[in-house]
């Protein structure tokens, strides 16, 4: 396996802007629009289809799946089973964001039906979300973590040995965990990122697009969240240079997440990699 750098990372930035993956997303309608526009933005492609009826079809045509659990109903957990089920039929890389897991027995048991369909090739949540999808007890707010990413670590690591996929803890150092041990801290972002209701929705659906152009989901993931933690970075501080707030962030951060170069993206990225 090769090590990540930065030129790696952007590597597959450009392979995701040149091949324009269609992503398949059933996510949370709280954030769907920015979802979307964040993955057009960076140069992939997005459907959003939840029918039941519809998604294995959609499935054929995608090159990754992505299941946020933000705003759940009983048919849109049975739509992402028939989903999940599909894209492992296909060998499609399926990314699960487990929004508010441990907030209530319901979300807790569509992650454990999710689950026991099948292993996503990605896990990405808050330090509380993965604190409750490893079996530890875990607070929450809701779908906030009341933990540090640090704190999961742990967690994480059990986690991807036991699913045999790659856990990514969101958080002030994001920290992308793989089956075989593999870590790599990122130390990007900024702390208005967590004000903006649907960028870490974003980040998951960002993992699905890498994944669909770079088959080993760390480094998939990896780039991902470095891509989005230095784009985050860059816009929050032009909007705050130009007396702006978070409301003019989310417009910012689409922007940086077309716009951003190899040079701003190689100077700024902070990564640290084990194993």
């Amino acid at each position: 396996m090769s090590a990540l750098t930065a030129e790696s990372l952007w590597a597959d930035v450009l392979a995701v802007r040149e091949q324009r993956p269609l992503v398949h997303n059933i996510t949370n309608l709280v954030v769907m629009n920015y979802t979307a526009n964040a993955l057009l933005a960076l140069g992939a492609s997005p459907v959003m289809a939840h029918a039941r009826e519809e998604v294995a079809d959609m499935v054929a045509l995608a090159q990754s799946l992505v299941l946020n659990i933000g705003t759940l109903s009983p048919d849109w957990v049975d739509a992402m089973g028939v989903a999940l089920a599909a894209a492992r039929r296909r060998g499609l890389p399926v990314v699960l964001d487990p929004v508010g897991a441990g907030a209530t027995p319901y979300r807790n048991r569509a992650i454990a039906q999710l689950l026991g369909i099948g292993s996503p090739a990605v896990l990405r949540g808050n330090a509380s979300e993965i604190l409750s999808v490893a079996g530890v007890d875990a607070t929450t707010r809701g779908v906030d973590s009341a933990a540090a990413a640090d704190d999961a670590v742990a967690a994480a690591r059990q986690l991807a040995a036991r699913l045999g996929a790659v856990v990514c803890v969101s958080g002030a150092t994001d920290h992308v965990i793989a089956p075989d041990g593999r870590h790599a801290r990122l130390c990007n972002g900024h702390v208005w990122m967590t004000r903006v209701t649907g960028v870490g929705c974003a980040a998951s659906s960002l993992i699905g697009a890498f994944s669909a152009v770079q088959p080993d989901a760390f480094a998939a993931t990896t780039a991902a969240m470095a891509y989005l933690g230095v784009a985050g970075e860059v816009a929050a501080q032009r909007v705050q240079a130009a007396g702006g707030g978070v409301g003019q962030l989310q417009i910012a951060l689409l922007d940086t997440l077309q716009l951003l170069d190899a040079a701003t993206f190689g100077s700024r990225l902070r990564l640290a990699v084990d194993g």
